[in-house]
């Protein structure tokens, strides 16, 4: 099951750990990577400013850019989640739940706006097309379960996929949105949650209305197994 709270920003102890590394440099790195892409300058500039030799953090990132990228929406992610505490959530409807969540992750990365970009065309390659679905895959489920959402059926995979795919458009329009607090994403936001919570009200009158319909598949299980 997926941790909510996995890289936290937390003070380094003073023999950390390469996990412990890896999540404390992700946002100074992200930070650099504006500048000097996703690459060894970034990391070693990153690792000079907190004092950490870069011999080492260079093991931490063994993966390369895909690892530095995986770690830094990783602590986007804890950000998220530390900035909108269940008590916080608890008072909002679903609807806003989402909203929030999603604006939130958008506002702590908008800083590093052209580090995203970046990434993001790293992530486009061939070869991390897999780590890019599951990054996607591994945001909108913490923020489905940070909902509160806790469905285990089908459910579970719909709204996680719909919710990747308006994340991912609202990520292209939030790149290149130069309107005032992103006034303009926000738009494009709330329109494609208004879809999401269209399509759940339908489903769900749908499921209501076949519950107690005759079953195909009942019954010629009974034909082939009938009761004793």
């Amino acid at each position: 099951m997926t941790d909510l709270t996995a890289s936290t920003p937390a003070e380094t102890p003073a023999d950390p750990t390469l996990d412990e590394i890896r999540r404390d440099l992700a946002p100074a790195i992200a930070s650099n990577a504006a500048f000097d892409g996703w690459g060894d300058a970034a990391r070693d500039y990153a690792a000079q400013a907190a004092g950490v030799d870069p011999d080492i953090a260079r093991l931490a990132y063994a993966e390369g850019p895909a690892a530095m990228i995986d770690a830094w929406f990783d602590s986007i992610d804890a950000a998220m989640a530390a900035a909108l505490p269940p008590e916080a959530l608890a008072t909002m409807k679903i609807r806003a739940r989402i909203t929030a969540l999603v604006e939130a992750r958008l506002r702590i990365v908008a800083p590093d706006r052209e580090a995203l970009r970046r990434a993001l065309a790293i992530l486009a390659m061939p070869q991390n097309l897999a780590l890019a679905a599951r990054l996607g895959w591994r945001s909108v489920d913490r923020m489905w379960r940070l909902a509160g959402d806790t469905a285990t059926d089908y459910n579970h995979y719909t709204k996680r996929a719909m919710l990747l795919a308006v994340y991912g458009a609202t990520v292209t329009v939030f790149l290149d949105d130069d309107s005032e607090d992103q006034a303009d994403t926000r738009a494009f936001l709330a329109r494609r949650i208004d879809g999401i919570m269209r399509f759940e009200q339908a489903k769900a009158g749908f499921l209501r209305r076949t519950e107690h319909r005759p079953s195909l598949s009942r019954f010629i299980g009974r034909l082939r197994y009938p009761a004793v």
